[in-house]
């Protein structure tokens, strides 16, 4: 009887161990995801571009305070918060010189990408300069592009930042629709430009998120978070054509990136 009583004595004390060590467990889990290990990679609509408060020290980079991954984690106080994204980056841009930060403890990863190989600014520069069945020519050679060749080039970054961050929960933002169709401006392009641009966007948004799903990435669309707020709008919240800073053109401004791309990447993180 009596060694009865110390062997269930001892099981007791083997269980209230055992269970102090998943309640330490879980409390490290939850505090790991509390306070994430974040890393921020992409293209100017992630690093801010738009958004003005730039950090002097990311020189053409152009990385916001006011960008999405900055608020995001000032509101949030992760563990560490690599900042790599850049104005004008292309895929092979994020694979060669913005992975760095990147490793096995790496807990979330943000990305913008894919608008600049497309063609995006090239396509923005015929609309705007040149004739209707140019712009529209254009837009249909960056949708080729978006169908034949992007796709190989989205699967290279998302496979080199597995490679590197092999636990990390990947969101990828899509880009918004530019235009508010019938909507307040009476000059610059046609209807009929402004809805095929939107379209495109919506060609390459599609696009995005089919390679991001089939690698395992969260793909958070952002043109419900612009609705209302597109170019042509009463309140829109990316800049149109800005003569006298022609790099903000077509960008989110502070507005676009604190009500539209922080919402969503906050819900999707």
């Amino acid at each position: 009887m009596k060694r009865s009583r110390i062997a269930a004595f001892s099981s007791s004390l083997l269980l209230a161990a055992a269970l102090a060590l998943t309640g330490a467990s879980a409390a490290h889990a939850a505090e790991q995801a509390s306070s994430p290990d974040y890393v921020a990679l992409g293209d100017s609509y992630s690093s801010g571009v738009g958004a003005g408060s730039y950090d002097s020290a990311s020189g053409a980079c152009k990385r916001s305070t006011r960008a999405y991954p900055a608020l995001w984690a000032a509101s949030h106080s992760p563990s560490t918060f690599a900042f790599t994204a850049c104005s004008g980056a292309r895929t092979g841009d994020v694979t060669a010189s913005q992975l760095g930060p990147l490793n096995a403890s790496t807990d979330l990863v943000s990305l913008t990408v894919g608008g600049n190989d497309a063609g995006f600014a090239d396509v923005m520069t015929t609309c705007v300069l040149q004739s209707d069945s140019a712009c529209l020519a254009r837009i249909a050679e960056a949708r080729a592009y978006v169908d034949t060749t992007l796709p190989g080039k989205l699967d290279s970054v998302y496979s080199a930042v597995r490679a590197k961050a092999a636990a990390a929960h990947v969101v990828v933002l899509g880009y918004p629709r530019f235009y508010k169709l019938s909507g307040s401006c009476i000059a610059g392009l046609t209807e009929r430009e402004r809805a095929a641009i939107n379209d495109a966007s919506d060609h390459l948004n599609a696009a995005t998120a089919k390679r991001a799903a089939d690698h395992g990435y969260t793909f958070a669309q952002v043109t419900d978070a612009f609705t209302g707020h597109e170019i042509c709008s009463s309140a829109p919240w990316l800049h149109s054509v800005k003569w006298t800073n022609v790099g903000d053109s077509y960008h989110p401004t502070a507005a676009g990136q604190s009500g539209g791309y922080l919402p969503v990447f906050t819900s999707a993180a």
